[in-house]
């Protein structure tokens, strides 16, 4: 990437991000200047650990990354975050979409300001706790 599209990438989601971040344009564009030179964003979901929500992620480990679809929705009529952002979750040719969980809720005007960049869901699991149960966790990555 030359320094031109460096440049016109990072005003670009600057100026998206500036009136989610209360008008602080400077605060945004330093994020956006982050974000553009990190190549984008991985963020771990929230909340995927509420109810069958770890059933869904076992059955979603099966299938590649490539056969799996990610959708960010926001939800401004939620009672507990207006801002919040859920992660809906499918397999390409499946019935439709099931919410995983949320981007963490400081990351929910960024993510906000990059909804047209499509979102990238990947799987991760592991042995945790005293009882040795495998858990399963999803992280989000947008690239810029």
């Amino acid at each position: 990437m030359n320094n031109r599209e460096l440049k016109s990438k990072v005003v670009s989601l600057g100026n998206r991000l500036a009136p989610r971040m209360d008008g602080d344009r400077t605060a945004a564009f330093i994020r956006a200047w982050q974000i553009v030179k990190a190549g984008g964003l991985e963020l771990a979901v929230k909340g995927v650990s509420f109810g069958n929500r770890q059933e869904a992620l076992k059955r979603l480990a099966a299938y590649s990354p490539e056969q799996v679809r990610a959708v960010l929705v926001p939800e401004p009529t939620n009672p507990v975050d207006p801002a919040a952002v859920a992660v809906m979750v499918g397999v390409n040719g499946g019935k439709g979409l099931f919410r995983l969980g949320y981007v963490p809720r400081n990351m929910a005007a960024v993510v906000s300001a990059m909804r047209d960049h499509l979102p990238a869901l990947r799987v991760v699991s592991g042995t945790w706790g005293w009882a040795c149960k495998t858990t399963y966790g999803a992280r989000v990555a947008m690239g810029v």
